[in-house]
């Protein structure tokens, strides 16, 4: 049987190299982007093949947020898997300023590199497939800041709610074709593996245990738990679904503001766990 083929952008670390593990583990070849950790990409790699040395993999570098390296990357890898079933567009940094602090430069790098790119990446993969007439998956990865605003994401929540937008109407677009597009929204996510938290900013690992007692499934997301719900918009299994918007963050987003300190100090938005009993056990 063919083995399908997916690209990936940013899939040496994080979230994107959940995606890549998990989409191996499911049987793709695939082709990942890198920015700068080239020991980190090759050591990806290097896992990969040993764990599937059926399949075909390889990683490039790539500086996406300049004019035309999304295209290139793309050309590279589609010659290298000689197909394509699935491109999934992870690559981003999430860089806060406030409206006070704007510089020209942070926003332009990230106009370009998590939506310019995105839809010259969204235009290539659904071009590629269209013309082979294969029925091609694409998913971005967009940010719960892009509908749960926060001081200093003004342009980085932006940029995400427009790669909401854009899919609704890139989605009509490639229907006809049997090409499905949506966006995976995730909350605090962890980027490190267990082991490289040991040396982690002592800082990232505060924020993760403070944030884990807040958020409704009281633990931090992983990007297994992103790479999951990426595995399965690809699949047969979730071929009726296109144009969505679908968060995985624990519940993070649903709450509203505490309603006192007091609320706030217990749990972050006002409710206390309390011992539950099921009247069919007394």
């Amino acid at each position: 049987m063919d083995r399908k083929k997916a690209i990936v952008t940013g899939g040496s670390s994080g979230i994107g190299r959940g995606i890549v593990y998990a989409l191996a583990d499911e049987g793709y070849d695939l082709v990942f982007s890198y920015r700068n950790n080239e020991e980190s990409a090759h050591r990806v790699l290097t896992q990969l093949q040993k764990k599937h040395p059926e399949g075909t993999f390889a990683c490039y570098k790539a500086h996406l947020d300049k004019p035309g390296a999304g295209k290139e990357f793309f050309r590279q890898a589609v010659d290298k898997l000689q197909g394509l079933n699935l491109m999934v567009n992870n690559a981003g940094v999430t860089i806060l300023e406030s409206l006070f602090d704007l510089t020209d430069d942070t926003t332009n790098y990230l106009l370009n590199l998590m939506f310019c790119t995105y839809v010259q990446l969204m235009k290539e993969a659904a071009t590629y497939m269209a013309s082979r007439k294969i029925a091609g998956t694409i998913i971005n990865i967009s940010s719960t800041r892009s509908i749960a605003p926060h001081p200093g994401d003004g342009i980085y929540g932006a940029i995400k709610a427009a790669i909401n937008r854009a899919i609704k109407s890139f989605a009509l677009d490639v229907a006809p074709y049997g090409i499905r597009i949506n966006n995976v929204l995730p909350g605090p996510t962890r980027r490190f593996t267990p082991e490289e938290e040991k040396s982690a900013d002592p800082a990232h690992l505060e924020k993760i245990e403070f944030l884990s007692k807040r958020i409704p499934l009281e633990r931090y997301g992983t990007p297994q738990d992103v790479a999951n719900l990426v595995v399965f918009l690809a699949s047969d299994k979730a071929s009726y679904i296109t144009g969505q918007n679908i968060v995985v963050d624990g519940g993070y987003t649903i709450p509203g503001m505490a309603e006192t300190a007091e609320k706030a100090e217990a749990r972050g938005w006002g409710w206390v766990k309390k011992e539950i009993i099921w009247d069919g056990d007394r």
